[in-house]
């Protein structure tokens, strides 16, 4: 399958902003494999209280490495369900990967973002149909789209609640 193919297909399960059916399998798919280990070591699963069902919510993510921390991005940006889910826990959330980690998740300000956005990009495939700049693109076109994608530092939860 071609690359632009792919992209295509790719935006297509999320035309709306949100997975359709067929992204839902694949992402319930991946994400069994993922919380169980089986996946390369950026990918996880994060784990966040829903806003409105207070249910467990798990999505397959990618985490960016850079500069010596960790980072979520949302590849579609605010839009996002688990974006909002994060904000509204306060960023108190779970990752996965073999084991359960207890994170707390801080919004990056919009100038730090573009270089994890290039390094999310570089990791993660699957979100280069979503965002709107190519992963070798100069970096002034990720300052331009920085404001757009929300991106999260992974710090590690320590609070009596997390245990």
């Amino acid at each position: 399958m071609s690359a632009g193919l792919w992209y295509r297909h790719l935006r297509w399960m999320y035309r709306t902003g949100h997975p359709n059916a067929v992204a839902r399998f694949l992402n319930r798919l991946s994400a069994r494999q993922y919380a169980a280990g089986l996946a390369p070591g950026h990918w996880v699963i994060l784990e966040v209280r829903g806003r409105r069902s207070g249910r467990t919510i798990s999505v397959p993510l990618v985490v960016a490495d850079h500069d010596g921390g960790r980072y979520l991005v949302s590849m579609l940006g605010a839009r996002a369900e688990w974006v909002a889910n994060v904000r509204a826990a306060g960023g108190r959330a779970v990752l996965r990967h073999g084991r359960r980690e207890p994170v707390r998740l801080v919004e990056v300000d919009v100038a730090e973002r573009p270089p994890v956005l290039r390094r999310h990009l570089a990791l993660a495939p699957g979100a280069r149909a979503h965002v709107p700049v190519d992963r070798h693109a100069p970096p002034a076109e990720f300052v331009r789209v920085a404001a757009d994608i929300p991106v999260f530092r992974i710090t590690p939860d320590r609070s009596p609640a997390s245990r």
